[in-house]
């Protein structure tokens, strides 16, 4: 993932979450604080950050008391703003910096506060939820605390050839999305295209898979390698499993030292934002009032605080289903205990079951409510499901591998482009291999030009609600190649063109050529 350097200990980049319900009587303000990065920063300091973040949200909500506060470019700062539930705010402040490296898309920093949220709401419900059990804060904390930090370390490396690209911390840096991430969507599954046959093979499994659970109305997720094959998942759920099961359940998160997720990682060609020590040191009053980094099942006297997102602790069983002690083990025998989730679409939490046959894996959700005899009904779901998918299982996974071009599968010759179809939150974009043969100054064009977009759909989102915008940008960069995005019913398509002709027409006539052959015409002017 590309990054930049920027900024001192204290001043390169601040992650707050606060809640404004909470703190606004004299001597109760820290009670407002629900998170903060890097923790050791003095309260005064943490306060001040918080205070100004709450002066801009309400100052904005005067010109426009409709739409919420997204960013505030200041000269030394830029202030970017996620309101991830009703007065619950999350707010990154970086430091702006000369560094030739230090250049991010807004949008693209908001999709990880986004994400962070999305997550968090599927392993521990909503961040109001838990202030309302426990209306201290300590519990909010507690779980807040050891999640982000998790997810800072949590990266994921597609090949030996990838630039990491979802590692933030590095010792004492924050690594960001930048300028070299923009040909990649953040919070979209990434689809694998199968035929015909394959197809009929597949939604036959799902419909053995979903049947194992009896009448139990389950869902499922099937992935091949680290795409996606089926779901019968709403979008927005669809899109959250899908990014854990690329994190830590699939063959490659699977297998040591072929991924290690982690937003503070080693490298040059990255934008670093140091932010102070990474953690509270051990005992310090920031861990304290947070909760400590080693919060576990069996780590806290006060709270029982599962972390999800913690590396190498999933691994395959002997009859094929993955494991983990995260979530404890079961009372009363040696067997751990299934993971639960939380659906955003049905609100309802589930069971987790995962199961892994080469390069096949399956996700069966199964409803709570409708499994009376807790693990030992898990267990036999389980063993139903090996059962009746077995046979099924082996070949699909047979059918998909033949089919399968490997990882440069969707490699166009002379293109390298984004595909995000916004409405079913589905990209598919050029390999990162060949992503990195890209000069400096085309991936700066592209950035550009798709803050230009992002800036022009914010707009057009307040003037027209409702309605998708259809646009076409084209950029010529420095080095002579074109940066092209064209937008049309939901659909988005971004492109370099390095060894393109001096002129548009050629320019253009290329995504027209590109758009027939490989989009059924979606991006074709005529």
């Amino acid at each position: 993932m590309g990054l930049s350097s920027i900024g001192t200990a204290t001043e390169g980049m601040q992650l707050c979450i606060f809640d404004l319900r909470r703190g606004q009587h004299e001597g109760q303000e820290l009670d407002k604080i629900l998170y903060f990065f890097p923790p050791d920063l003095p309260f005064s300091t943490q306060l001040s950050v918080i205070g100004l973040s709450e002066g801009l949200i309400t100052f904005t909500r005067i010109f426009s008391p409709e739409a919420a506060c997204e960013v505030i470019e200041a000269e030394r700062h830029s202030h970017v703003f996620y309101e991830a539930e009703p007065d619950i705010w999350m707010v990154m402040i970086l430091e702006k910096s000369k560094e030739p490296e230090a250049i991010w898309r807004i949008d693209a920093l908001r999709e990880v506060l986004k994400e962070i949220h999305s997550l968090f709401m599927m392993f521990h419900g909503s961040i109001r939820a838990l202030l309302d059990k426990e209306p201290g804060g300590g519990l909010t904390r507690a779980h807040l605390y050891p999640f982000i930090m998790d997810y800072l370390r949590a990266c994921q490396k597609l090949s030996p050839l990838d630039e990491c690209c979802w590692d933030f911390l590095v010792g004492k840096k924050l690594l960001l999305p930048s300028f070299r991430d923009c040909l990649k969507e953040r919070r979209t599954v990434q689809m694998l295209t199968v035929g015909r046959e394959a197809a009929i093979e597949v939604q036959t499994l799902v419909r053995l898979l979903e049947s194992s659970a009896g009448n139990a109305p389950c869902s499922s997720l099937i992935l091949f390698q680290d795409l996606l094959v089926s779901t019968t998942l709403s979008p927005e759920d669809t899109v959250n499993l899908f990014t854990y099961a690329v994190l830590r359940l699939t063959p490659l998160a699977l297998s040591s030292g072929a991924r290690s997720w982690s937003y503070l990682r080693k490298g040059n060609t990255s934008s670093h934002v140091t932010a102070g020590s990474t953690l509270a040191p051990s005992g310090s009053v920031s861990e304290q009032f947070y909760g400590s980094q080693h919060t576990s099942p069996a780590g806290d006297n006060r709270y029982c605080v599962t972390r999800p997102l913690q590396h190498d602790k999933w691994s395959k069983g002997k009859d094929g289903f993955l494991i983990t002690d995260i979530w404890g083990v079961d009372v009363g025998s040696s067997d751990v205990t299934t993971p639960i989730v939380w659906l955003h679409h049905t609100e309802e939490r589930m069971y987790l079951c995962a199961y892994q046959y080469k390069s096949l894996t399956l996700i069966l959700l199964i409803p709570l409510s409708s499994i009376l005899n807790g693990e030992q009904g898990v267990s036999t779901v389980k063993q139903q499901l090996l059962e009746n998918a077995s046979l099924k299982i082996l070949k699909v996974e047979e059918k998909l591998s033949k089919g399968w071009g490997g990882e440069n599968a969707y490699h166009v010759s002379g293109y390298r482009y984004l595909i995000v179809d916004g409405n079913r939150d589905i990209s598919r974009a050029s390999p990162p291999a060949k992503v990195t043969t890209l000069t400096k100054e085309s991936l700066l064009a592209l950035n550009r030009l798709r803050e230009e977009v992002d800036a022009e759909k914010s707009r057009s989102k307040w003037d027209n609600p409702g309605r998708d915008k259809d646009l076409e940008v084209s950029i010529r960069s420095k080095n002579n190649a074109w940066a092209i995005a064209r937008i049309t019913g939901g659909k988005e398509l971004y492109m370099v063109l390095e060894k393109a002709n001096e002129t548009l027409l050629y320019a253009s006539d290329a995504v027209e050529k590109f758009s027939n052959r490989y989009c059924s015409g979606a991006f074709s002017l005529d």
